[in-house]
C-alpha cells in the first residue's frame, strides 16, 4: 500500500517570533506540518521534514513561511505542504487606571499551506469580559458577568501584526482584560462591563463588522465563547466572512 501523506504532529520547540517593534520574542511553538507527494513517501521521510524545521527555529515570521514549505516541497517533489505553528504571544499591558503592567498571554497560530491553496492564515484568541444583557434587565441590582474568549482566524493582502489584531478586537466585549488590576482599576473593569451588557451575538457582530472594515483583511472566522458563570454550559457564536458575503451579493 503506498503511503502519499505524511508529517509530523505536536514538535515542540522554542521559537522566535518577530514584534511590531522589531524586537524578538522568545516562546515555545506546537508545530505540525504535512506533506502530500505523488508517489510513495520515502522511508525517512519523517525524519527529513524535522531536519528542514529546525533550520527554521532561530526566527519564525510571516516571511519565512513561505521559504520552509517550498524547501519541503522541492526536496520532496511534494503536491502540497502545510503547515501549523501555536505559540503563547505575551504583551505587556497597563491597568486602565493606574497604569500598574503585566503581561497578557494570547494564543495565536501561524498556517501556511503551499500547493493545491496557496495561502496564509493567522488566529489569535483574545480574552474580554461579557456582561448579560438579560441579567441586567431583570435583576433589581447587579448582573451576572464571566470571561469570554474571541477567536479570529484572518487572511490578508498586506502584512497585519498580531498586536494590531489584538488591538481589534479587544475593544469587541463588553470590557478588555487585564493581567493586574488594583481597587481603582476593578471599579473601572466593573463599571465598564455593566455599562455595556453584550450576549456573544453581540461580540462576533462587532468582531465581523471591525474585521469587514480592515483593509488589508480579505477573509475571516470568528467566534466567541462565553464561558458562564451561572451556566454550567457555555455560549458560542460563530461568522464566516464567506457568509457574509454571499448573503450581501459582496
Amino acid at each position: 500500500m503506498a503511503i502519499q501523506t505524511a508529517g509530523v504532529k505536536h514538535i515542540k520547540l522554542p521559537v522566535r517570533v518577530m514584534q511590531k517593534d522589531g524586537n524578538i520574542q522568545n516562546t515555545i511553538a506546537d508545530i505540525s506540518l504535512q506533506t502530500r507527494i505523488p508517489t510513495a513517501l520515502q522511508p525517512n521521510c519523517i525524519g527529513s521534514i524535522t531536519a528542514i524545521i529546525n533550520r527554521y527555529i532561530d526566527k519564525i515570521a510571516v516571511s519565512e513561511f513561505q521559504e520552509l514549505l517550498s524547501d519541503v516541497q522541492e526536496f520532496f517533489n511534494a503536491e502540497s505542504t502545510q503547515i501549523d505553528m501555536s505559540f503563547p504571544y505575551f504583551l505587556e499591558k497597563k491597568a486602565p487606571v493606574t497604569d500598574t503592567s503585566g503581561l497578557m498571554e494570547y494564543r495565536c497560530i501561524f498556517s501556511g499551506t503551499i500547493g493545491d491553496n496557496n495561502g496564509f492564515s493567522m488566529t489569535v484568541a483574545v480574552p474580554v469580559t461579557t456582561l448579560c444583557p438579560c441579567s441586567k434587565e431583570i435583576s433589581e441590582a447587579g448582573a451576572h458577568n464571566q470571561r469570554a474568549e474571541i477567536t479570529i482566524t484572518v487572511r490578508f493582502r498586506r502584512m497585519i501584526w498580531i498586536e494590531d489584531l489584538i488591538e481589534l478586537i479587544e475593544q469587541c466585549g463588553s470590557c478588555e482584560l487585564y493581567s493586574l488590576l488594583k481597587r481603582p482599576d476593578e471599579k473601572y473593569v466593573t463599571e465598564t462591563a455593566f455599562n455595556n451588557p453584550m450576549f456573544v451575538e453581540d461580540v462576533v457582530r462587532k468582531v465581523a463588522l471591525a474585521a469587514l472594515d480592515h483593509p488589508d483583511i480579505t477573509w475571516f472566522s470568528a467566534s466567541v465563547e462565553s464561558f458562564e458563570s451561572i451556566h454550567k454550559h457555555s455560549a458560542y457564536a460563530f461568522v464566516d466572512s464567506g457568509d457574509i458575503l454571499d448573503k450581501n451579493g459582496r
